[in-house]
């Protein structure tokens, strides 16, 4: 059984940590957060997963120094916005060559870093590896069925940490694409504030299908152009995640994109959901990429333009439904 460390006790966090204890693995939970450990210790659940019990195996600390020695794996599960600033501050700790398993999605704005390179950044001699794929923390809690991808530049840490999340209840794959699993993770998240623009604005699932297949096309154009391989976004940390995310209320980013269409202020749909909509946080970083490799992405630009220019969600549908008449496919044969 491996000593876990899971970084962060947000509700993905946590649906990890019910998991891996579950499953025998000796299981620590590290917040910067003195009330967050404290509820957590105190209830053995988080307040966001009803349902969920979390086994009194479990332990809890607030300490850098217990959370990081003679852990077999650390688990970076704080929000997007709090990776890198996490990864420097526990830096001094990390011994040379200890996995560490980024769960979060998102990309930086400024540097347009994917997750697993900023923690690189800060950490260089860890062995960095990611987690991702259509996984709401409210089933994985409950030990519902769900499959995902690990994502390593080393095949030997690919297959021991699909080893230690492999369950009965949870289906781990392998992919050396770390790029394009962290590509299709952080992106589909701004595609869901789309989808979930147009259930606030009362359209239907044509107009659903629609924002998820242009959305993944425009995702895929991205990648590709990036180095990733295009097999990947087909699969579950593409399509697979693209899909979870645009039609379950589990989403907060859809959950945020409805309350966008529906009229409210971005201010005010964040704070109804109560929670981090990280595809907020990718729409910048996002169309700066396509900028730097010359890809158009017009569902990502719409939302950008929703978000932070106060742009009417009603205009700007209309507006992707106007664009210039194109075949749905580039290298299109009569």
């Amino acid at each position: 059984m491996a000593k876990v460390t899971v970084l962060g006790g947000g509700t993905w966090g946590i649906g990890l940590t019910i998991l891996l204890a579950n499953a025998g693995h000796d299981v620590m939970v590290w917040s910067a957060v003195e009330s967050e450990i404290e509820m957590l210790s105190s209830t053995h659940a988080h307040k966001m997963l009803p349902g969920a019990t979390i086994p009194e195996s479990v332990r809890y600390t607030l300490d850098d120094k217990e959370a990081v020695t003679d852990r077999d794996i650390l688990v970076m599960a704080v929000a997007s916005s709090f990776t890198r600033k996490t990864a420097k501050r526990l830096a001094p700790l990390v011994r040379d060559g200890q996995i560490i398993v980024d769960v979060a999605k998102g990309i930086e704005e400024g540097t347009l870093k994917t997750l697993s390179e900023q923690i690189s950044d800060e950490i260089p001699g860890a062995d960095v590896c990611v987690l991702s794929g259509p996984t709401h923390a409210e089933e994985v809690s409950r030990l519902m069925p769900t499959t995902i991808v690990v994502a390593s530049h080393n095949k030997e840490t690919a297959l021991y940490v699909q080893d230690v999340f492999m369950t009965e209840t949870f289906r781990v794959y392998t992919s050396s694409d770390v790029k394009g699993v962290e590509l299709g993770g952080s992106l589909k998240n701004v595609v869901a504030l789309a989808a979930g623009i147009a259930d606030g604005l009362g359209y239907g699932d044509n107009a659903k299908a629609a924002l998820i297949t242009r959305g993944i096309a425009e995702i895929s154009r991205l990648g590709v152009k990036m180095g990733c391989r295009p097999e990947t976004f087909s699969g579950l940390t593409g399509m697979g995640d693209l899909i979870v995310t645009c039609a379950s209320m589990h989403s907060r980013n859809r959950r945020c994109g409805i309350l966008l269409g529906e009229g409210k202020s971005l201010k005010e749909a964040q704070e109804e959901v109560g929670m981090v909509v990280e595809g907020i946080f990718s729409a910048k970083a996002a169309i700066e990429l396509g900028r730097k490799y010359g890809v158009n992405l017009p569902i990502i630009e719409q939302v950008n333009l929703i978000l932070f220019e106060g742009k009417d969600p009603g205009v700007a549908v209309k507006e992707l439904m106007l664009r210039e008449k194109k075949d749905e496919v580039s290298d299109t044969q009569w």
